[in-house]
């Protein structure tokens, strides 16, 4: 039952959750201490968007290609800036490649990014953006809404001013409701992931578990030490176990506070006002992403249990095995991903086909796109599967 449950939720924290929640507060903090500063300095330079985004997807695990989601979303940066992360990134099963090989590690990073950086920029050089019409329709909006709170000024005290009502895809919480007070700003500080009082608490300990589970993970997951000499030394109880799974359940009493949305999904949590806000926002993120990492690990174990499948009864060799690499990629999370390199490290799959499959997957980062934008997130993820076909198909050349 430790396997089968208890397992894949504690290295759903301890090798996904604890990375991305560490990159997540570093950029978190820095969106804090800097504001739109960095992003602004993109949008007022788009060519170095794509360049941009391979260099944060290219980083080891899936926090620097997630950090740019959100910002797409509202308009910061282009869409090849998306494609560019979504291409480069190996998500985290790179950490699974480096703790093997560090030398092979180097060398698909850098294809990664090369084939990222190229696809990035044709994007935008054809002007592709699944976007632009939903933003186009959401900035009418919000010139509407604009106009109303300018003229609410002139009401008398306490009178309510009817507003628009709310637009699928917009980001006005506070036109939601179809009427907007003059304290309409509390509909915002109230929405989900920014809720005062037991998120707030529940951060802190997600923050307080975070701490030592790091201390713990980085060594376990890159073998430098023992599990068991570490249990032994505390009396029996597995730090590893009993952390991952702690972590976990918190991620899961956040992400259900939070009532399953992506904390960076609106104009009013974009920019945190504090320094503890900021934590708060990211530990919000981070929670997002390891309860689905969690679902992922514990649907995988459930069916590799129970049917016996570990993968390795597909084929995997020549150009057969650079399409199942790059159509496994296209299955959104990191689950899955880490199994299948997995294979590659024991043995089990060339080279191509773990290309093919790195250039192909999204990691994930294609699960807060998906909760912003579907569209924007379909198409991201095909896009990136026509490079990984071509490369992987170039690459089985060159060294056949």
């Amino acid at each position: 039952m430790i396997e089968l449950l208890a397992r894949p939720l504690a290295d759903a924290f301890m090798q996904v959750g604890v990375y991305v929640a560490v990159m997540v507060a570093l950029f978190g903090w820095l969106r804090w201490r800097y504001g739109d500063r960095v992003t602004d300095h993109l949008t007022r330079r788009p060519r170095l968007g794509p360049l941009v985004g391979a260099l944060l997807g290219v980083s080891p695990g899936c926090g620097g290609a997630i950090i740019l989601m959100p910002l797409y979303a509202r308009g910061k940066v282009s869409f090849g800036t998306v494609v560019a992360a979504l291409a480069a990134t190996m998500g985290d099963s790179s950490w699974v490649v480096i703790a093997a090989d560090p030398v092979i590690a180097l060398k698909i990073h850098a294809l990664l990014f090369a084939v990222g950086l190229a696809t990035g920029y044709t994007v935008d050089l054809l002007g592709v953006d699944p976007a632009t019409a939903v933003r186009t329709r959401t900035g009418r909006w919000t010139r509407r809404v604009a106009a109303a709170r300018a003229s609410e000024a002139s009401l008398p005290a306490g009178a309510v001013r009817p507003y628009p009502a709310a637009r699928a895809g917009t980001d006005d919480r506070a036109g939601a409701a179809g009427t907007c007070p003059a304290s309409a700003t509390l509909a915002v500080a109230l929405a989900p992931g920014a809720v005062p009082g037991r998120p707030v608490r529940m951060s802190l300990v997600f923050w307080g578990l975070t701490m030592p589970a790091f201390l713990v993970s980085v060594p376990v997951v890159f073998h430098a030490v023992d599990p068991q000499r570490l249990s032994g030394a505390l009396g029996g109880i597995d730090p590893y176990l009993a952390l991952g799974c702690c972590g976990t359940l918190v991620a899961l009493l956040i992400f259900a506070a939070g009532r399953g949305r992506f904390a960076d999904d609106t104009v009013a949590t974009a920019t945190p006002a504090s320094r503890r806000d900021a934590m708060r926002h990211s530990a919000h993120e981070a929670s997002f992403i390891t309860v689905w990492v969690a679902a992922a690990y514990l649907g995988w174990q459930v069916l590799s249990t129970t049917t016996g499948f570990d993968g390795s009864q597909v084929a995997f060799a020549g150009m057969v095995g650079v399409l199942v690499g790059a159509l496994i990629g296209l299955i959104p999370g990191c689950a899955v991903q880490i199994v299948f390199t997995g294979i590659f490290v024991s043995g089990g799959l060339p080279v191509t086909t773990l290309v093919a499959n790195a250039i192909s997957q999204d990691g994930d980062a294609l699960i807060p796109l998906a909760a912003l934008r579907r569209r924007a997130a379909a198409t991201a993820t095909v896009i990136t599967t026509i490079p990984a076909i071509l490369v992987g198909l170039a690459l089985l050349a060159l060294l056949g």
